[in-house]
């Protein structure tokens, strides 16, 4: 079985690479670098293809090998969640991309979606809510996943679109909140500037998400969408507060300091009851 994975040096991507090599499945891994994935303990495990598809037009199916699952991870411009390439750039290189799979009928096709698909909820988010997404990004994602499931219907072949929520872990974003506080502990700060930190949020650690990511595309019981999370909800100064103890630091959290965003609901999680029905039959 040929598995191809797109966004094979991000931050998810590197970790789902390096689970299927584990497992022993044939890889063709693509990312627009190859400078950068050589820098991965995977890369003379797989096969690599440097390939930025957003500027190439061809039969990606052939060109990729003709794979029998493509996890595709990549997409680009994040975190700008408001920018309108996410609708006018993206969207049309994405459907571009998934066509030529979608007509060969023969790759099931696995994609990673986003929690603010549901848009500005609180609450339990179950994948059989209506999408009601408030970000560029949001209705740009949520517009991919409709088109799928057009060309699932039309073509036939399997597909799955794995809502991934909030992850943290080695190799993330130095501009997202674990690491900038990981960094203002090295430089010795004392203080944190941070949000009120009451957000309840639904954290998965990277690795566990990609090991989801993949049962989720090696099984076959179950097309459609499926929250990738952990089912259980953390206040985000908690969050903080745990890392701070984790690292036996002395820093004073300032709290306060920047606002809530108003694209996100103050206090959300996902139902995970789908996730365990298709992992456990993977």
């Amino acid at each position: 079985m040929k598995i191809l994975v797109t966004g094979a040096t991000g931050f998810v991507g590197h970790y789902v690479v390096q689970w299927l090599v584990d497992h022993d499945y044939d890889v063709v891994a693509t990312a627009t670098s190859d400078e950068k994935a050589k820098k991965f303990a995977w890369y003379d495990s797989v096969k690599f293809v440097a390939c930025d598809y957003y500027s190439e037009e061809k039969n990606f199916y052939e060109f990729f090998g003709e794979p029998d699952i493509l996890i595709h991870l990549a997409w680009k411009g994040l975190p700008n969640y408001m920018m309108r390439f996410h609708l006018e750039e993206n969207l049309p290189a994405e459907m571009r991309f998934l066509r030529s799979f979608a007509e060969t009928r023969k790759t099931k096709i696995v994609i990673t979606g986003t929690c603010y698909e549901y848009g500005v909820v609180n609450g339990c988010l179950s994948e059989d809510m209506p999408a009601n997404p408030t970000t560029v990004y949001g209705v740009a994602k949520d517009t991919l996943r409709r088109y799928l499931s057009f060309l699932a219907g039309e073509y036939g072949f399997s597909w799955n679109w794995v809502r991934l929520f909030f992850l943290y872990g080695k190799g993330q974003s130095p501009k997202s909140l674990l690491p900038q506080l990981d960094a203002a502990i090295e430089r010795g700060d004392t203080e944190f500037p941070m949000s009120g930190g009451e957000q309840l949020r639904d954290y998965l650690l990277v690795e566990k998400v990609a090991e989801y990511v993949c049962r989720i595309a090696l099984q076959d019981a179950m097309s459609g969408v499926v929250n990738c999370c952990s089912g259980k909800m953390i206040s985000v100064r908690q969050l903080v507060e745990e890392r701070v103890s984790e690292l036996g630091a002395e820093i004073s959290l300032k709290l306060g300091v920047y606002g809530y965003p108003a694209y996100e609901g103050m206090a959300f999680w996902g139902d995970v009851s789908r996730l365990h029905e298709v992992i456990d039959d993977a």
